[in-house]
């Protein structure tokens, strides 16, 4: 048995190292003899790392295995096509351009477009939206993007809009999740 002042010792060494076992050697060992490993949890944190989350959301939810490959709904491109033409012709039809302005849309915009694709329930997709502002002043522009992904389940949407000063591109990329 180890004495108090060496478990002491050992415990500030281990915070300080940055690891920490909810349970002491002797524990653990005993744990491994009798077969009792599944029931142990360790957790490893680093003290000079500052932490936004408490404890109580260190808990981590353990889902099963559901061996689905593909969606059971598809994105609907279509769909999604009309709200992103519906938020951008409200948020921007008669906007001048204004980088700040601008700046603040592109947050804006993409935040609405975000919440109202999620608010289709379209399950397992991850969703990535962007959004290009800027001053129409006969300049050309080319935006690209490059992803890996697989061509059978992960598909996209976008659409431009344009008034007099100023061109928006939206972009909405639904990537599945196995």
């Amino acid at each position: 048995m180890m004495s108090d002042v060496a478990k002491d010792k050992m415990a500030h060494s281990a915070k300080k190292k940055g690891s920490v076992s909810p349970l002491s050697c002797h524990e653990f060992r005993w744990r491994e003899l009798h077969g009792r490993i599944k029931d142990c949890l360790s957790t490893v944190s680093y003290m000079n790392e500052p932490s936004l989350r408490d404890d109580a959301s260190r808990h981590t939810v353990q889902m099963e295995n559901t061996y689905q490959l593909g969606p059971t709904k598809h994105f609907p491109v279509v769909t999604v096509n009309h709200i992103l033409k519906d938020v951008l012709t409200n948020y921007l039809q008669e906007e001048q351009y204004e980088p700040e302005l601008c700046r603040q849309m592109t947050k804006t915009i993409s935040e609405v477009i975000k919440a109202q694709v999620k608010d289709l329930m379209i399950p397992r997709y991850k969703l990535i939206v962007i959004v290009h502002i800027g001053q129409l002043n006969s300049q050309s522009i080319l935006i690209g993007s490059r992803c890996l992904w697989n061509p059978k389940s992960d598909t996209f949407s976008s659409y431009v809009f344009r008034n007099s000063s100023l061109f928006a591109l939206a972009n909405v990329y639904a990537v599945y999740f196995e």
